[in-house]
């Protein structure tokens, strides 16, 4: 009898004991099992008699089985016994992205930082040469422990027989359509009938930013790359890796909130936060909500541990010296430093919390205007903010060093307000070949005095793409300038700078 037909109940190997049939297609099902010697839950896929992929399935297994990555869900045994042959695999529990998206889509960012996990997870097992290729809202699992698991690699594309030409593109694709999912809730074809079908336009399915609010440009910019979709620079996504360094440079910095009550095991704060109401697109609804509040996957409950473990031993010290302030809340973020024997203070200043920052205009900036009389299409300028997929064009040159007119021209951002900054990623044109400069200063004035006056604060060299520059000044400005001294070639076969999306990462300057 083929360990296709068992019943619950059923022990195989004389130790897995089969209790739920889970899934279950033409010549094969999956079970949730119990490893009675280890004392664990774990998943088994079983066999029919004459199942006709059986050997590529096995082999899959067998290949899955040496990924040592914690995102990929392990194979911990592969019985190839024909007749009673079945397979052995991590139960990955947690909720779905299919269960996330139950009741609308999560919040952007946290979506992106799910898919972005995943796409790493996935470049690991490209490298071993190991495709997914069936990727759907059931693959992810977001777990308990607040991770993310991809299960079923190169085991589902062989219980299928799915195969793919370029196995890293079909997988970048894969992993696209989730974020699509993510990003707005809907399901970017008709394959997947557990969600509702997106709308289509001229046969592609609508970008998410025009299907759900508060959709960052960037991510909306990534999804449509990954689906291999017409972007603003044309250039698409081609690998898992080339996905996650593309959403690594987008995503804000992950901050480490203060340690307290909200950390005891609740359990909605280990679930990515959903949109209420959903903010789907309807031809009826042509005003959506706003933007969601960002949200970031909690830490784990062994920091908020160390952190109890820290707030007890303060307390110990604040009894000994019979401090009467001991009721006071330690982590309180504007309590007094202690005061060393000598009468000085020893603690140090809070480092900043660093955010995006949203900069109120933009403009092009020709401030070495000696032998021409342009702007540097200011008109253009505010599509970098909002949007637009035209995105900013410098004027056009005859060579790379500006047809010798000038030593350099950019584009200014005025940010409201003198902040500190942190670092800054802009899109460029695809073609590398720009030598970009960051400077910062306090005034929007274009003449050379005004631009010898700025600090530099980051440069490359040759860029193209997204690139993030990392400020290495303290210094700090209302203005923020992106500079260039080198153009690239662009596609009508003359220089010109380009930039289509910045994100500004900082905080504001003390006073």
């Amino acid at each position: 009898m083929s360990t296709f037909t068992s019943e619950p109940g059923t022990r195989l190997g004389g130790r897995y004991r089969l209790e739920d049939r889970v899934a279950a297609a033409s010549g094969w099902a999956a079970w949730k099992a119990i490893d009675e010697t280890l004392a664990r839950a774990v998943t088994v896929v079983t066999f029919a008699a004459g199942f006709p992929r059986i050997r590529e399935v096995l082999t899959a297994a067998r290949a899955a089985s040496r990924l040592t990555d914690a995102r990929l869900a392990q194979v911990f045994d592969v019985e190839d016994d024909w007749d009673n042959a079945y397979i052995v695999m991590e139960w990955a529990a947690g909720e779905t992205l299919d269960d996330l998206l139950a009741n609308g889509p999560i919040e952007p960012v946290a979506g992106a930082r799910i898919i972005a996990e995943a796409a790493a997870a996935l470049s690991v097992a490209h490298a071993a040469g190991l495709p997914h290729l069936c990727l759907t809202p059931e693959s992810l699992r977001w777990t308990s422990g607040g991770g993310v698991k991809v299960t079923g690699i190169g085991i589902d594309a062989a219980l299928s027989g799915t195969t793919a030409e370029d196995p890293a593109l079909a997988d970048t694709h894969g992993l696209g359509r989730l974020l699509y999912a993510a990003m707005t809730g809907l399901w970017p074809g008709p394959d997947y009938p557990a969600l509702p079908p997106a709308p289509f336009a001229d046969g592609q399915p609508r970008r998410p930013r025009q299907i759900r609010a508060g959709v960052p440009a960037v991510l909306d910019e990534v999804t449509c790359r990954a689906m291999q979709m017409p972007g603003r620079d044309g250039g698409i996504l081609a690998t898992p890796g080339q996905l996650a360094g593309a959403l690594a440079a987008e995503l804000p910095p992950e901050e480490v909130p203060p340690a307290g009550p909200a950390d005891e095991g609740s359990r909605s704060m280990t679930r990515p936060r959903q949109q209420a109401n959903g903010n789907y697109w309807s031809p009826e609804r042509t005003s959506p909500a706003g933007p969601p509040q960002d949200w970031r996957p909690p830490r784990r409950r062994r920091a908020a541990s160390r952190g109890r473990a820290a707030i007890v031993v303060l307390l110990a010290l604040v009894v000994v010296a019979g401090l009467a302030a001991a009721s006071y809340p330690l982590w309180h973020k504007s309590a007094a430093p202690v005061q060393a024997k000598g009468g000085s203070h020893s603690s140090s200043p809070p480092a900043p919390q660093f955010t995006r920052l949203t900069p109120t205009s933009a403009q092009g900036f020709d401030a070495l205007n000696l032998a021409d009389s342009g702007d540097e299409n200011t008109s253009q300028a505010q599509n970098v903010l909002n949007g637009n997929p035209q995105g900013w064009s410098s004027q056009e040159y005859a060579s790379a060093a500006l047809g010798n007119l000038k030593a350099g021209t950019g584009l200014i951002l005025d940010m409201g307000r003198v902040i500190k900054m942190h670092s800054i990623t802009v899109q460029f044109a695809p073609g590398v070949g720009a030598d970009v400069q960051i400077k910062m200063g306090n005034s929007a004035t274009r003449s050379a005095a005004n631009l010898n006056s700025m600090a530099t604060v980051a440069s490359a060299s040759n860029v193209g793409g997204t690139h993030a520059f990392a400020a290495s000044s303290r210094a700090t400005g209302q203005y923020v300038v992106i500079w260039f001294t080198k153009l690239p070639l662009a596609t009508s076969g003359h220089y010109m700078a380009q930039i289509f999306t910045i994100i500004v990462q900082g905080a504001a300057a003390s006073s």
